[in-house]
C-alpha cells in the first residue's frame, strides 16, 4: 500500500483534495484517512481530538468507509479515527488512525491498557471494550490524561 507522504493532518477543504479513503502518512510517521464528515441526525459538531465513527444513517450497517461521524446514533459503532480539525457538515479532512493521540473528551471508562471501542461510549469517545465480539479501535496509554494508541481499521 502507497500512502500520501507529507499531508497536513489539520487541513480542511471544502472540496475534495485528495480521494476520498486515502492513506496519509504525516512527519510524525503517524497514519490518516481522508474522509467526508457528516454531522448525523444529532447534529454532532466535529471537534478537534474527538472520535469519529463511520457514518451509517440509523446505525444500519450499510455504512460508508469514506463518511464520518461524532453522532454515535448514526453509526454503526465502528470507530473510524480521531478527528484532527473542526469541520462542518459536508467538509474533507483527516482522521487519524494509527499512533499516539490525546482525546479532547475523556473517555467513557476505562484504565491504562484497557482495548477501546465505540461500543457503549457517547459521541465522540470511546469506552473500554467488555465483550470479544466489540471492534476494537484503540488502547489507552494514561486514561486518565486522554491519551490512546489508535489501531483504527483502514
Amino acid at each position: 500500500m502507497s500512502y500520501i507522504i507529507g499531508i497536513l493532518p489539520t487541513a480542511v477543504d471544502t472540496t475534495p483534495q485528495f480521494k476520498l479513503g486515502a492513506i496519509g502518512q504525516a512527519s510524525t510517521g503517524y497514519l490518516y484517512k481522508y474522509v467526508q464528515y457528516d454531522t448525523g441526525a444529532g447534529p454532532v459538531a466535529a471537534v478537534a481530538g474527538n472520535v469519529a465513527y463511520y457514518y451509517a444513517p440509523g446505525g444500519t450497517s450499510a455504512g460508508s468507509s469514506t463518511v464520518v461521524t461524532s453522532d454515535l446514533s448514526d453509526s454503526a459503532g465502528l470507530g473510524a479515527g480521531v478527528l484532527q480539525s473542526v469541520l462542518a457538515d459536508g467538509e474533507y479532512g483527516w482522521i487519524q488512525i494509527s499512533g499516539r493521540a490525546t482525546l479532547t473528551t475523556a473517555l467513557t471508562a476505562g484504565a491504562d491498557g484497557n482495548a477501546l471501542t465505540a461500543v457503549g461510549a457517547t459521541d465522540g469517545t470511546l469506552d473500554v471494550s467488555a465483550l470479544v465480539t466489540d471492534a476494537v479501535v484503540a488502547y489507552a496509554v494514561d486514561a486518565s490524561a486522554k491519551i490512546v494508541l489508535c489501531d483504527f481499521p483502514i
